[in-house]
């Protein structure tokens, strides 16, 4: 279909209100919760720091008879997952309001790598209790098949990757050049793997930093290139694509 006959292209996808973060966010698949509970020396207490809009909290809560969900941004937690046996707390990863020996689990999805390391890892000594466990998870880049895979590849790869801050390296390789100073754990094979149509597609790539540092930095035309190049290789925007991301993470005990 041409440009300008396809009624998706003029629309400018990178401009979201505050929920889209809790809207487009991919879901974690819930062995992981499953998994990090089984390993636990118990199951009273799970801290979820960073926790943003409360994904993996929200998992956790089914496993943990308390959840304490902590993130810096008031706003991530205005629009937070609600559950009787959760708890958030607007604070710093840096200097939890927790007591000492409280948690059997701590986690931090998709957020370690914003965080000053040494100062957490004290935090997590100071609240963790005998033999909890401290996980730090990510999900890597996004896998499309085909052409839309290719023009999404260039676009990581060359167009917006300079946006990116430096922290990204460190998702990108799976955490796996993070200092973790904790007996290791093998984190098992797990993936996110999702059907998506093409406003969850481009709604979640709105909620990426590089994409905010982009616009701010005046290259809205990069960003409308690759939402209309992808909205015609996608067809009929309500046409549904599988999207994969590897589960990759350091996973230790205290």
């Amino acid at each position: 279909m041409p440009v300008k006959e396809h009624p998706d292209v003029s629309r400018n996808w990178f401009i979201q209100g505050g929920q889209a973060y809790a809207r487009f966010r991919p879901e974690y698949p819930p062995e992981l919760a499953a998994f990090l509970a089984s390993i636990s020396p118990n199951t009273h207490l799970a801290i979820d720091v960073g926790c943003g809009n409360g994904q993996l909290t929200h998992q956790l809560a089914e496993h943990f008879t308390s959840v304490t969900g902590i993130d810096p941004s008031a706003e991530q937690i205005a629009h937070a997952l609600p559950r009787e046996n959760l708890t958030y707390r607007c604070a710093p990863a840096e200097a939890m309001p927790l007591s000492d020996r409280c948690a059997s689990l701590v986690t931090a999805a998709q957020a370690a790598h914003w965080f000053d390391l040494p100062a957490f890892y004290a935090e997590v000594r100071r609240i963790a209790v005998p033999e909890a466990v401290v996980a730090l998870i990510s999900y890597g880049v996004l896998h499309l098949e085909g052409e839309l895979g290719a023009r999404f590849d260039r676009f990581y790869a060359q167009e917006i990757g300079p946006y990116w801050p430096e922290e990204r390296k460190l998702v990108d390789s799976g955490y796996a050049t993070l200092d973790f100073p904790f007996a290791p754990v093998e984190l098992p094979a797990l993936q996110i793997r999702l059907d998506w149509n093409l406003e969850q597609f481009l709604g979640y790539l709105s909620t990426w930093s590089a994409v905010r540092r982009a616009r701010e930095a005046g290259k809205e035309d990069v960003l409308q290139r690759f939402a209309s190049d992808i909205a015609q290789l996608w067809g009929a925007a309500e046409a549904k694509w599988e999207i994969c991301w590897p589960i990759n993470g350091r996973v230790g005990r205290v």
